[in-house]
Formats: C-alpha cells, structure tokens, sequence
C-alpha cells in the first residue's frame, strides 16, 4: 500500500511537471535554479516575494534581499519659447534676460523641485559652459500615455536652456522621469506661452530619446498651427507667446483678452507713481511675471517697450485666424493645442 501511494504522489509530480509552464519571474542574487528540460523555475530560500514589478517586457518578483528596482525614462526634449527669442540679436539663442536676478530657484509649476542658485550662473553651476546652455527659464513637462493622450502619467518641472535644451535642475543632465518604458506623447508647458505635444507617440526608455520641437520644416507638434514661426530665425518654430493669464488661450480683443491682465499689472505695481500722482501706462514693472510676454524681465502696458503688440501680433499673423477665408479678427481666439483644450 506504502510503494503504491509513492508511485502515484512521483506520477502526480511528473505529469504536473510537463502539463503546465512556469514563468521565470523570480531574480535575485541568492537561490537556485531547478529545470526538468522542459520548465524551469528560479527561487530563493526562506524569503517572501513582497512585490512584483513590470516594465512590459521583463518580469521582476521582488523578495527582502534585493534591492529595490527602479524603472525609468529619460527624454531629450527640445523647445523654443517664441518671447524669448524675438529680438534676440541675431542666430538661434533665445534670450535669458530673467537669469540675473528674477529667475527664481523654486519651479513655479508646484512640484517643489528646485536648483542650486549656482545653476542659473553665466556657464551653468562650474561657470564653464557655453553661453548656449545659460537658463532661460523653467518649462513643465509631461508624458501621456501613448493610447490616449489626454490622460497625464507623469509630469515634471525642468530648466529651458538658451539653445533649446531642457534639462534637469543640475542645468545640465537630460530629464529623467521614474516610469517604465513605453510609448508616451511628450508634452511642453509654459508659464506664459500655449503648450505644446508630439501628434505621435514616442519609445521611451533608459536610452535617451531626443524630441525636438523646434524645426519648422519638420513639425512634430499636435493639433492645427500649435507653434509659430512669426518673427522668428528662419526654419525655426517656437511655443506662442502671449497667454498672459495661464488660461491656455490667446485673446487680444474680447471677452478673454490677455490685455487686461498686463494693464492690471503696471496699474497695480505698487512703485507706479509719478511724484505721488496717480499710477502710468508707461510705467515698466519689473519682476518675475506672466505678464511679461516678451520675457525681458518688465511688464509695460504702453508706449515703446510695451508687452501688449506681441499678443496683437500673434492674434493677427495667426494662420487660423480667418472667418471663411477673410481677414484676421481682433476678437479671435486662438487655444493651445493639446487635447484637452485650455487649462
């Protein structure tokens, strides 16, 4: 009876063994390896698998004594912000008039991150580098998910480099996003320009992927007219300029005109007064503001260095600014094109 119940528990083993497959999941530095030619199966001894991560493609279960495991992404995006490089003095660096001394060390767009003071020097942190790499500003971006790109995966605040380049808060490295690799639109943001994003998803992994926004004759961006080339270096595209208020949206005339809120700003700066008289349309103020669409670091409502005619133009010199073939209107109202319309 004894010799007949091992003989049926060594069929039972042996029968199980070549009806089924096992996955190789398990990876670690201690255990072993068993096969019986046909399934193979890794383990360790005495340790529970406590998680189980995947990037796609691999399988990894994860027991006490690895380490953890961290996938991620990093991307090279490059982007143009059309108010920093308008009048830039000739060539293709956009200009980094807020660096000095308004460009803040803490990211505006809520994430916390910040940079070392050091990283907004002439050459970056070692005072060494090119004028090139010196930081325009700080740009948010995003990655949605490559099946349906008005869903957000990750975001992540980012520095603007004179030639494009966005980089890590070191002022230097390419961004790295904690992620598995996928395929993902890559998104740009700004403060004060419409946003923009890739029409077709990108292979994104540990190798860096290069995404670069900026040539006009091969425009990557989603959507109808998303960037401009209006006074701008030839063969080269920017973000537009001009959204005052953050809403995702370019009004120069109308119900939701950015004007307003540059006006607001100068009338409101608390230094504008002319010998205690009442505040004027001329006056520049200066600070770190969405207003301040041409980015040198002052608002002005009126008169030569005025911010508004940068809204006025990129409403009238708008190619989709047309009413069954007429032309531009004042009143249009041109939205950032991402999937979602307007924040």
């Amino acid at each position: 009876m004894k010799n007949n119940f091992l003989t049926a528990v060594t069929m039972l083993c042996f029968i199980m063994s070549y009806g089924q497959s096992i996955e190789r999941q398990v990876i670690g530095s201690a255990g072993t390896t068993l096969t019986n030619g046909v399934a193979s199966m890794d383990f360790t001894v005495g340790e529970l698998a406590v998680t189980t991560i995947t990037n796609g493609t691999t399988t990894l279960t994860q027991g006490f004594h690895q380490e953890t495991v961290e996938l991620s992404i990093l991307i090279d995006p490059i982007a143009f912000l059309q108010g920093a490089l308008l009048n830039n003095g000739g060539g293709n660096l956009m200009r980094d008039d807020l660096r000095d001394s308004l460009l803040t060390t803490t990211s505006p767009y809520g994430d916390g991150l910040t940079c070392a003071s050091t990283v907004l020097n002439t050459g970056g942190t070692s005072g060494t580098g090119m004028p090139a790499d010196d930081i325009v500003d700080w740009v948010l971006v995003e990655l949605r998910d490559g099946d349906s790109n008005t869903t957000v995966v990750a975001s992540q605040s980012a520095l603007l480099q004179r030639d494009g380049n966005i980089v890590g808060t070191d002022g230097l490295s390419n961004i790295k996003m904690n992620i598995a690799p996928n395929n993902y639109h890559v998104v740009v943001k700004h403060r004060n320009h419409l946003g923009i994003m890739t029409a077709d998803k990108v292979a994104l992994s540990d190798s860096v992927a290069t995404v670069d926004f900026t040539d006009s004759a091969n425009q990557i961006t989603y959507g109808t007219d998303a960037q401009t080339t209006f006074g701008l270096p030839s063969g080269v595209a920017a973000m537009w300029a001009g959204d005052t208020n953050a809403d995702g949206r370019l009004n120069y005339s109308g119900s939701q005109s950015d004007v307003p809120f540059i006006r607001s700003q100068v009338f409101n700066d608390p230094d504008n007064s002319l010998f205690g008289g009442p505040p004027v349309a001329t006056y520049p103020s200066v600070g770190y503001f969405g207003t301040d669409a041409n980015m040198d670091g002052v608002t002005v409502y009126s008169g030569t260095a005025s911010d508004v005619p940068s809204i006025r133009s990129n409403i009238f010199n708008n190619p989709s600014n047309s009413v069954f073939g007429g032309p531009p209107t004042a009143t249009y109202i041109f939205v950032q094109q991402l999937p979602e319309g307007a924040n």
